[in-house]
């Protein structure tokens, strides 16, 4: 499905925006999921257009009617977005497909069961690029077995405590998704929390580097 995005007027599939709609009590809330009732107003999936749609009344414009906007309406569409993550990551856990641990991690990653590489947003550099090359190796093995299909990307978007205190663990720093059904649900909603807070780039690929910032593939050395 196509929409129109309220700020700049361009027309993206809805997987490149996100909705916002009126709440009973008139205020504009992030309907991340899209699936609440009425009249939805759709900004491209960023941080800063949200900013700007905030800052030009751009919801006031599309919905005709002057309508309550909170100043930091960007970052509670990111709370959002990080808490269905979290969620996700919650039932990708109960379906036996989230590991943990750098050796689990490293183990699922080199048998290709591996389908989602997180770091911790606070994670110690030498531990952080140790498993990074893990994953460089893998990715840089299948495209030389000829194998089809996107690499194993990275997230880096949530901090040790988020992800700790979601999923009731201690010190998660390295963390996989497994095949299955919850984990590719949860690769969907990193995938779009990665694009949300990544900074605006001129061209860009499909690729999500460690810091959630979509790289030119030249530029894109962590992968």
């Amino acid at each position: 499905m196509v929409r129109t995005c309220a700020l700049t007027r361009a027309e993206m599939p809805v997987e490149a925006l996100v909705r916002f709609v009126l709440s009973p009590d008139g205020k504009i809330v992030p309907d991340v999921e899209a699936r609440a009732e009425g009249r939805g107003v759709w900004i491209t999936l960023s941080h800063a257009a949200v900013a700007e749609a905030v800052r030009k009344k751009a919801f006031s414009r599309s919905l005709k009617a002057q309508v309550s906007v909170a100043d930091d309406l960007a970052d509670l569409t990111r709370l959002r977005l990080e808490q269905r993550l979290l969620s996700a990551l919650g039932m990708a856990r109960k379906a036996g497909q989230f590991v943990t641990g750098a050796t689990k991690v490293k183990g699922v990653l080199q048998s290709g069961e591996a389908v989602a590489l997180l770091t911790a947003s606070d994670a110690a550099e030498d531990g952080r690029n140790k498993m990074l090359g893990t994953l460089r190796a893998l990715n840089h093995a299948k495209r030389e077995a000829g194998l089809t299909g996107p690499d194993v990307p990275h997230f880096e978007s949530l901090s040790s405590a988020q992800m700790g205190l979601a999923l009731g663990l201690e010190n998660v720093i390295h963390a996989a998704l497994t095949r299955g059904a919850a984990a590719q649900s949860a690769v969907d909603k990193a995938n779009r929390l990665a694009r949300y807070i990544a900074p605006a780039l001129e061209e860009h690929t499909d690729r999500i580097a460690a810091s959630g910032v979509l790289l030119p593939a030249e530029q894109d050395e962590r992968r």
